[in-house]
């Protein structure tokens, strides 16, 4: 399906480009959105009519995502979610978290603008892109840790994957498992089959 784009769309064009794309992509996403119309005569002449007002729109929506942006850019936030003592999360933090994290800290960023391939599912520093406007994105830190005082420590470069890392050297001599076990000790007792 031919369609007309009403704003810049990643990887498939700029406003007012006549693209050509699936029709359930056309279907499902850019017409439902608002961000396509079909190419025909009648929508040409449309788009055209409406082209300046569409172009002030768009520059007026860059230029608070690019306020944004500057505000935004390369700040850190912290997460604080449970995870065992190999670092992996006992759940994940996905688009949704990481919104509601940012909204929490004053700004307005929907989950769609957050570009995130898979959830989070390990503690320490991740960078986060996100996609103010087609044409703005911003990168962040996230320090997921398992407490505030954690996350401090990775912030500083630490990594707080192994159990010597979380409790400190001082760990209790007696939890070593190898202290549990003699690898040279005999077997004792049970009987012989033989």
């Amino acid at each position: 399906m031919d369609v007309i784009l009403l704003e810049r769309v990643s990887r498939l064009g700029q406003m007012g480009d006549t693209v050509k794309v699936k029709d359930g992509f056309a279907r499902n996403f850019l017409l439902p959105q608002g961000k396509a119309l079909r190419a025909n005569e009648a929508n040409k002449k449309k788009f055209e009519g409406q082209r300046a007002q569409l172009e002030a729109r768009n520059l007026e929506r860059k230029s608070e995502a690019m306020q944004i942006s500057e505000k935004l850019d390369g700040k850190s936030f912290i997460a604080v979610r449970s995870a065992g003592e190999t670092g992996q999360l006992y759940g994940s933090v996905s688009t949704r978290d990481i919104a509601e994290l940012l909204t929490a800290e004053g700004f307005s960023v929907h989950r769609n603008q957050i570009l995130l391939n898979q959830p989070i599912k390990t503690i320490g520093l991740t960078n986060v892109a996100i996609a103010l406007h087609p044409e703005v994105e911003v990168a962040i830190t996230l320090n997921i840790a398992r407490t505030a005082d954690e996350a401090e420590r990775q912030a500083k470069g630490e990594t707080l994957t192994t159990a010597e890392a979380i409790y400190g050297d001082d760990i209790n001599d007696n939890a070593r498992p190898d202290n549990f076990f003699d690898p040279n000790a005999e077997f004792e007792g049970g009987e012989d089959n033989g």
